[in-house]
């Protein structure tokens, strides 16, 4: 009888353990720039996914299964974010990766996701990131195609036909150029000049004295800071009235601190709403989620939360979406980030599909003006 007694305890003790140990925590990869040229995106990125890894945790987790998060800095370089993405996989055994921060590195590190089967979830915005779709890769920035149409949109409606483009020669302002040209076509716009800088140039003045001399009734300066800061400085320098726009890869303050509020004043962007949060409507689907990561942020760093950390906070809601459904393994995971509907984050409302591996459409940007060193909704 007492053996019988034993066995019913040590059988019980067995079935209450069984949870906790099915129940292992998900091992979530991170590839950011977090120092290099590519910081001001890699940093944020950074910051609010292990504020949120951390707050998550200390709610017990996402339906009890606790989150752990293995971070690299990539220092912009595709080369290191792919061998730093195999270690991830081979070495800290990831279920998932949030990353890289850029075009070029993210599509460096794809063959490998795509290869060892594990979800790679993209911060940056190239179009060919997911498009054709890739079976186990995600981003969370809008499609550059639709943020040229949202600045395209935005022309039109100031009769504005001719624009020149100044875009920089790396994997963001190869692709958004591809994207402009062609959507100019199909929208009746007429690229009246067409100009390159490299990423490392420190003045565009002779690309803007061309365009200078064109018709163009618009520019667009398409890449990430450095270079369209540079371009700012040197529009104001040369006196061109002419109306300047920049892509959603700038849409932070430190664009304007890096140009110059009074050089940046009357410049327009699409951004996402993080931007202009409080000047949105309070019945907005996304005011309450970006007031309170606007808030968390500043109280975790005293600086306030940015768009491009908003590509993180995206990721984050996407995995634990996806683990409250129960998904914990890689392929799990893939399965039901394509399954998300209607999810209200950061950066949009993301609805996915076997077909559509982003899942924003234009409602994902506002265009908006800079306006004495800040934001204004542009109308």
């Amino acid at each position: 009888m007492e053996r019988l007694r034993i066995a019913v305890v040590v059988l019980v003790g067995l079935l209450y353990a069984l949870p906790a140990l099915a129940l292992e925590p998900i091992r979530i990869g991170a590839l950011f720039s977090v120092t290099g040229p590519a910081s001001f995106l890699g940093e944020p990125e950074r910051n609010t996914l292990e504020m949120l890894v951390k707050e998550a945790n200390a709610k017990g987790g996402i339906k009890g299964r606790k989150l752990e998060l293995v971070v690299y800095d990539t220092q912009g370089d595709a080369t290191k974010a792919v061998q730093l993405a195999t270690k991830l996989i081979k070495n800290d055994k990831v279920k998932v990766i949030v990353g890289p921060s850029t075009t070029g590195e993210t599509m460096a590190v794809i063959p490998v996701a795509e290869k060892e089967k594990i979800p790679l979830i993209s911060c940056a915005a190239g179009v060919k990131i997911t498009e054709p779709v890739k079976r186990y890769v995600f981003k969370t920035p809008a499609n550059d195609h639709v943020a040229a149409e949202k600045i395209f949109n935005y022309m039109l409606g100031r009769k504005q036909k001719n624009v020149a483009l100044l875009t920089v020669t790396d994997g963001f302002g190869s692709s958004g150029r591809e994207q402009l040209k062609d959507l100019a076509r199909k929208m009746g716009i007429t690229v009246v000049a067409d100009e390159t800088y490299g990423p490392k140039d420190t003045d565009m003045t002779a690309q803007l004295t061309k365009i200078r001399g064109s018709k163009a009734d618009a520019i667009i300066c398409w890449g990430t800071n450095p270079g369209p800061a540079i371009v700012t400085r040197n529009v104001k320098q040369l006196g061109i009235k002419t109306p300047l726009y920049q892509s959603h890869g700038v849409a932070s303050k430190k664009y304007i601190e890096l140009a110059g509020a009074e050089n940046a004043e009357g410049v327009m962007l699409p951004a996402g709403k993080l931007a202009i949060f409080d000047k949105l409507k309070h019945n907005d689907p996304q005011f309450k989620l970006l007031k309170e990561y606007d808030q968390s942020y500043r109280k975790n760093y005293n600086v306030e939360a940015s768009t491009f950390g908003g590509y993180a906070y995206d990721a984050f809601l996407m995995i634990a979406e996806a683990a409250k459904k129960g998904a914990a393994t890689p392929d799990q995971l893939r399965d039901a980030l394509e399954g998300i509907k209607k999810l209200v984050s950061v950066s949009g409302i993301f609805t996915m599909s076997p077909s559509n591996h982003n899942g924003l459409d234009l409602s994902a940007f506002e265009m908006v003006r800079i306006t004495k060193g800040d934001w204004e909704i542009a109308r």
